[in-house]
C-alpha cells in the first residue's frame, strides 16, 4: 500500500497544519477550550473540522482501491485531487466563512472524487 501512504501523510501534515493555526489563535486570545466567541478562531476550527471530517473517508476509499488493485496512476490521480481539493478548500474557507472559489471548488472536487471513487469500488466488486 504504497501510494495510498503517500496521500495519508500529505492529509496528515495538511490537518496539523490547519491544527497549528487553531492552537495560535487559541494562545493569541487566551482561550483554553471552546471558541471564546472569536470570529477568527471559530472559522480556523471549522477549517480544521472539515478537513478531518472529510479526509478519513476519502482515504479509506483510495485504500480500497488500492487494495483491490486499482492502477497506480488511477489512484494517483485520486489522491492529488483529494489533497488539492482540501488545501483550496481549506483556503477559500479560511478567508471568508461566506462563500468563495476556493471552498466551492474544493467542495465540489471532494465531492467528485469521493463519488467516482466510490462508485469505482463497487463496480470493481461485480467484476469480480
Amino acid at each position: 500500500m504504497h501510494v495510498t501512504g503517500l496521500y495519508v501523510a500529505l492529509a496528515a501534515l495538511l490537518v496539523l497544519l490547519l491544527s497549528l493555526r487553531v492552537v495560535l489563535r487559541r494562545v493569541a486570545q487566551r482561550v483554553g477550550l471552546g471558541d471564546g466567541d472569536d470570529k477568527e478562531l471559530k472559522k480556523r476550527i471549522r477549517v480544521q473540522a472539515n478537513a478531518i471530517e472529510y479526509l478519513p473517508l476519502a482515504l479509506l476509499l483510495l485504500f480500497a482501491l488500492e487494495w483491490n488493485q486499482t492502477l497506480p496512476s488511477m489512484l494517483h490521480a485520486f489522491g492529488i485531487v483529494l489533497i488539492a481539493a482540501r488545501v483550496l478548500h481549506a483556503f477559500g474557507l479560511s478567508r471568508t466563512g461566506g462563500t468563495s472559489p476556493g471552498r466551492l471548488i474544493g467542495t465540489a472536487l471532494t465531492w467528485a472524487v469521493m463519488l467516482v471513487m466510490a462508485v469505482l469500488l463497487i463496480w470493481q466488486q461485480f467484476l469480480r
